[in-house]
């Protein structure tokens, strides 16, 4: 018994015998013509569910495009799995910058102007990986102070204490 009739329950109709059961079978030019018009009616169908699809799709997307010599940030909250910029807690910077855009790569694609500390890390990013930046200094995080080792980790230290307290018990 084959796995799509162990399935189904009944057997698999391929595109040669299309036709109703029952039917009588159709030989020579008949079957081909016949073959090609289910074919047709089957990309049809394809390209409308496609394009179906594409429109709801295309409501979520936003179309991001930057100067050349404008600033951004790079995003560096790691994803699942990846533990380029190391995986601690809440706290960690999710972007880091500004940096320089230096040229459009493609359509999509932007080489950004890296300092020499983070020269381990690839300076082509997509446009999803980058946010504009508007110029407040508040905004900005100082990359300077992130030190990637050999497996691209850094090691967060603190900056400064801001309260102490001493509690008995």
């Amino acid at each position: 018994m084959a796995p799509y009739e162990a399935l189904y329950g009944r057997p698999c109709r391929s595109p040669v015998c299309w036709d109703k059961d029952g039917d009588k079978s159709l030989l020579g030019p008949e079957i081909v013509q016949l073959t090609t018009e289910k074919v047709k009616i089957i990309r049809e169908r394809l390209k409308t569910a496609q394009s179906r699809q594409k429109s709801y799709a295309d409501n979520r997307r936003r179309n991001l495009e930057f100067e050349v010599d404008s600033h951004v940030f790079v995003k560096v909250t790691p994803m699942r799995g990846h533990l380029r910029f190391g995986k601690r807690d809440n706290l960690t910077p999710r972007y880091v910058g500004p940096f320089q855009i230096l040229e459009k790569v493609g359509l999509v694609a932007y080489r950004v102007a890296l300092p020499p500390n983070m020269s381990q890390v690839h300076n082509v990013f997509h446009v999803s990986m980058l946010r504009g930046y508007l110029p407040d200094p508040s905004h900005v995080i100082d990359y300077h102070q992130i030190e990637l080792d050999d497996k691209l980790i850094y090691e967060e230290k603190p900056i400064r204490i801001l309260d102490r307290r001493v509690k008995h018990l």
